[in-house]
């Protein structure tokens, strides 16, 4: 027993080892009884990928696309002052 542990501080330490063993075990089983019994699987040769797990239902669909743009059309003032600026820092009179 190691000399700067207390004996409840091994015996949790005990406890969730144990628990994360089971956790593991629990996990295992469970994906390996959601691969082999699927009703996909029986239609499936057996070199073929496993059926992908079905989508939660509590996650909102994901964006296929990216936000909308937005364009402004600028004067011929401020698209001269936007020239200057760029010229400006880009180092250039």
């Amino acid at each position: 027993m190691p000399v700067h542990l207390t004996p409840p501080q091994l015996t949790v330490l005990t406890v969730l080892a144990v628990a994360s063993v089971a956790w593991l075990l629990f996990m295992t089983r469970l994906l390996r009884r959601v691969r082999s019994t699927g009703p996909a699987r029986a239609a499936l040769p057996a070199a073929q990928v496993p059926p992908v797990l079905p989508v939660l239902p509590a996650l909102p669909c994901q964006r296929r696309s990216g936000p909308h743009l937005e364009v402004v059309e600028l004067t011929p003032a401020e698209e001269d002052a936007f020239a200057g600026l760029v010229r400006q820092l880009g180092g250039g009179s």
